[in-house]
């Protein structure tokens, strides 16, 4: 039995070439497929339209309790309460430096001593001059008492008319001279007396001492440098007092008027700015320190031209009143010259409700508020609400709201916007 021929012989030998075909597949299918989806996708967008809620985009925040704060924000600086620059009021080297920096030191304590040779020699040669005049004092009363012996004489004898008027008035006049250069005499010595005490305080001079209790902040002078104190008297070490810290607070002109003595205070210094100092307001300084440079304490001369570069610079800077306070130091956390950003406190609620300062639009007329309330469900109500404090980022509601409920912080009129593409250019084209 003959095998049947396969299709590619059975082509040759009837030389009509037919290729194989691959099987039919049946597509009826899927254009009803692809139908349904863009229908369930054009339905699912038309149900989300539908269903979307127009206050979703809308910004919102929580009414929360909490603690709320109004207060006038200022720059200051800490100095020492007790600042002193303990100088030299005698010329020379300094021959020893007794202290350290960051030493603690008394009141009387030995900080340096200078070359005190030219000092002791001034004592010396102004008390050889007080024995000089006490020694000249000494020969005029004996020359006195010389004097005084010829002058009884001479009364005797003029009694008796055995000597002249000449010769008694002559004694006379001896008597009274030497009593005078005895009194001329006396004062030289108080005058020498007098160099003396001041040599001896010069000699003084030459070994300086604490005049307060405080820490030595600053060495000037080193050990061995001379130092001239005929025109100024050179600064040798600064010591300050800082277990209590003085802080002088720069405040505005807009803010000063807000502010008075005892108002409590908290301030934070750039290390540490979690940690809050409290203190109360001491003082306001009357005038800012631009006035020590005033037009109205220089000359005749110069008054028109200061005065206009003065009015000039006024309008154009800002002018500060400081503020004093102290504040306790006795760890020591607190530097001389650190920078405090301080809280003059204006006014302050603990506890109460609050909301985000931008929920609030321009007070009614009343001084209420009108803001908008976003409820669970979505929608939107308008609620007027009565705000106490307000330091412009949160306010105290004191009614119209409860804890939890939900404001719209955002523009009523917001909305986003869309970006518009430039048209292409000629040569994109």
């Amino acid at each position: 039995m003959n095998a049947p021929l396969s299709p590619i012989r059975h082509s040759i030998e009837t030389d009509t070439p037919v290729p194989p075909q691959p099987p039919k597949r049946h597509h009826r299918r899927t254009p009803l497929i692809i139908g349904l989806l863009v229908a369930l996708a054009a339905g699912g967008t038309a149900v989300m339209k539908l269903k979307r809620n127009p206050n979703a985009d809308l910004v919102t925040a929580p009414v929360t309790i909490g603690d709320i704060e109004q207060t006038v924000l200022a720059t200051g600086t800490l100095k020492p309460v007790k600042l002193v620059a303990v100088g030299a009021q005698a010329s020379g080297r300094l021959v020893a430096l007794n202290v350290r920096l960051g030493q603690e030191v008394k009141a009387g304590d030995l900080i340096g001593e200078i070359d005190s040779l030219t000092q002791q020699n001034t004592l010396r040669t102004n008390e050889a001059s007080l024995r000089n005049v006490r020694a000249q004092r000494e020969e005029k009363l004996a020359t006195l008492a010389l004097a005084e012996a010829n002058l009884a004489r001479q009364q005797t004898t003029l009694a008796q008319k055995a000597s002249s008027r000449a010769d008694y008035d002559s004694a006379e006049a001896t008597v009274k001279q030497t009593q005078a250069q005895i009194a001329q005499l006396d004062a030289q010595i108080v005058e020498a007396e007098v160099a003396i005490e001041t040599a001896r305080v010069n000699l003084g001079y030459t070994r300086i001492t604490a005049p307060i209790d405080g820490t030595v902040l600053s060495i000037a002078t080193q050990q061995g440098q001379t130092v001239n104190a005929v025109q100024s008297a050179p600064t040798i070490v600064v010591l300050g007092q800082v277990h209590t810290m003085t802080v002088r607070v720069e405040i505005s002109e807009a803010d000063v008027v807000r502010v008075k003595p005892g108002q409590n205070i908290y301030f934070t210094i750039l290390g540490d700015p979690d940690h809050r100092y409290e203190a109360k307001l001491a003082t306001i300084e009357p005038a800012p320190e631009s006035i020590k440079s005033d037009s109205s304490f220089s000359s005749t001369s110069t008054t028109t031209s200061s005065s206009s570069s003065s009015s000039s610079s006024s309008t154009s800077s800002a002018i500060y009143y400081n503020g004093v306070f102290n504040v306790a130091n006795p760890d020591g956390r607190l530097m001389t010259y650190m920078t405090a950003e301080v809280h003059i406190l204006l006014g302050e609620a603990r506890n109460v409700l609050t909301i985000p300062a931008s929920a609030l639009s321009s007070a009614n007329v009343d001084g209420s508020y009108t803001i908008r309330v976003l409820d669970g469900a979505g929608a939107l109500d308008r609620r007027t609400v009565r705000i106490g404090l307000n330091n412009k980022i949160r306010a105290e509601v004191t009614s119209g709201l409860r804890a939890g409920e939900r404001v719209v912080i955002n523009a009523p009129d917001q909305a986003p916007k869309q970006a518009v593409m430039p048209p292409p250019s000629a040569g994109a084209m």
